[in-house]
């Protein structure tokens, strides 16, 4: 197997190649020609630097890993069985699927429930969040579940009001809390994570003064190592955000640098975020310090480091009593990362879901408090969700889905937007010609909320629409396994097809699985001869 792809090209940065055949350790081309245009990673770097670190084009996509890790979640199968069922009666008549409860609770103390065991990745401070947030967050209200408020979203609002260094208004942050909680129906809350800007802006503060009830400190995600970074296309721009805080680069008070970009020479600064630096006892004291502030949930989301870092994670969340701890693993996606840092940094989701699990474990049988924990970096569909459970049982209660949410809102938006301007694509187009004849949800939502249905945006449609979906797939998936409440989903609900699959997750392989009730089977007598 090969685990790295596209060696030193990608289309996600736009870069090729000249011939197919490459030195398998640089990726260069196996003959590098005198003369080639340059168009691989290397040559294109040599005119363009560090514009080829990134994905593009900046703030119309979102990106993920294509490297091919040694062990995976397609490595476990989910098991089934057609003897009984577990939370309800073993009746065929009462035993169905659609029974299937697929409700979760998330907290210590104070508990919220989803109706379904997803909530969104973090939406912060890039284009394409800002702008398909209204179908994400309603659709994510009207579905019951959790939606999480990335980071830099106020540091980044150009209308925001700054006085003394501190936040006092952002009607960006606003909008994004208002828009969830005016469709909130009892499942789900609205989370705001901060990072080492938005802390010293205050922006958990602003949060709860708007309504929000979760603040989730962010100690970094699975897509890379350094902080949340964007692109500004103005110097205007730039000056403003070195002003609040961030580093910006090149740095946009330096004359040369100004006059390099107004003379055409780059197009575009960057912003990045500062490193976090984690410590315990400061932890703990951020944790009581949001709750004095009138937090109901405090969360925590960390990323892909080294397993000294989630023991870390996980220890200090045990001990804190935090409502949430989620973790997110290499391979997911991102707004903008490091394209080489997306594909070679960090600990795949299935190692880190592991070892997770392993360490929970140990304190559990301590006796300390573990906390309700989540799994993020690469899910997308039922199976993913079901097998991040089952491998995390019982301590993963859900399962965090990033670019697999964001979809939804955007295709049902760009739908909307093709209906209105007549060039609805033709393979959408067959479906129908109104936003009720293309989404199956739509009926239903038409119905549920009469008048206000008008008022439901087509990204939120497109977002309820897929999570029914989800839904359906995943009761499907836990009755087949005869498992009709997520509470007992077990690790045995799951078989290792391969040995370093086992070797990894500790779930048996195939040939080894249920071992012991296949001898008790095979050993005893048929039951009419006792």
């Amino acid at each position: 197997m090969s685990f790295s792809a596209n060696l030193n090209a990608s289309a996600v940065t736009g870069t090729r190649r000249r011939i197919p055949d490459a030195a398998p350790i640089s990726g260069l081309c196996a003959v590098c020609l005198d003369g080639c245009p340059g168009t691989c990673e290397v040559a294109k770097s040599s005119f363009r630097g560090r514009e080829v670190l990134y994905p593009g084009p900046f703030g119309k996509i979102t990106a993920g890993s294509t490297k091919e890790y040694p062990v995976d979640y397609s490595h476990l199968n989910i098991q089934g069985t057609c003897v009984g069922a577990v939370g309800v009666e073993a009746d065929s008549d009462k035993a169905v699927f659609p029974g299937v409860n697929l409700e979760t609770e998330i907290g210590a103390v104070n508990k919220f429930k989803m109706r379904l065991p997803i909530f969104t990745g973090a939406l912060g401070s890039t284009d394409i969040a800002r702008v398909n947030w209204e179908g994400m967050a309603i659709g994510a209200a009207i579905s019951g579940i959790a939606v999480v408020i990335g980071e830099n979203v106020c540091g980044m609002d150009p209308k925001a009001e700054i006085r003394n260094g501190r936040v006092v208004k952002s009607p960006e942050l606003e909008r994004r809390i208002r828009t969830y909680l005016d469709w909130y129906e009892g499942y789900g809350t609205v989370i705001v994570q901060y990072n080492v800007e938005d802390g010293r802006l205050g922006v958990p503060e602003l949060a709860l003064e708007l309504g929000a009830t979760a603040i989730e400190p962010k100690w970094g995600q699975g897509a890379k190592d350094i902080g949340g970074e964007v692109k500004l296309p103005s110097l205007e721009r730039a000056l403003e955000l070195k002003s609040r805080g961030y580093i910006v680069l090149p740095d946009p008070e330096d004359h040369v640098v100004q006059e390099a970009f107004k003379a055409g020479a780059f197009k575009e600064f960057e912003r990045h975020s500062r490193l976090g630096m984690v410590g315990e006892e400061e932890f703990y004291l951020e944790v009581e310090r949001l709750r004095k502030l009138g937090a109901k949930y405090v969360t925590l989301k960390t990323g892909a480091y080294r397993p000294a870092d989630l023991a870390r994670a996980v220890k200090f969340a045990s001990s804190a009593k935090v409502d949430l701890l989620t973790i997110d693993g290499a391979g997911g996606g991102t707004g903008m990362s490091p394209w080489r840092m997306m594909n070679e940094w960090g600990i795949p989701t299935i190692y880190l879901q592991a070892m997770a699990h392993s360490y929970a474990e140990r304190l559990a049988a301590q006796g300390a408090f573990i906390p309700p924990m989540a799994i993020a970096g690469g899910f997308s569909l039922e199976d993913h969700i079901f097998k991040g459970i089952a491998l995390g049982a019982p301590f993963f209660k859900a399962v965090c889905m990033g670019r697999a949410t964001m979809i939804p809102a955007m295709v049902g938006k760009n739908i909307a937007l093709w209906l209105k301007e007549g060039t609805l694509p033709k393979d959408i187009g067959k479906y129908g010609e109104s936003v009720e004849q293309i989404f199956t949800g739509a009926e239903k939502l038409k119905e549920k909320y009469g008048e206000d249905y008008k008022r439901l945006p087509a990204g939120a449609i497109g977002m309820y629409t897929f999570c029914d979906r989800l839904s359906a797939g995943l009761q499907q998936l836990m009755a087949g396994a005869r498992k009709f409440s997520l509470t007992h989903i077990q690790r045995s609900d799951l078989v290792s097809l391969t040995r370093e699959a086992t070797d990894v997750t500790g779930i048996p392989y195939v040939l080894d699985s249920d071992r012991a009730e296949v001898e008790a089977i095979l050993s005893s007598a048929p039951a009419l001869a006792r």
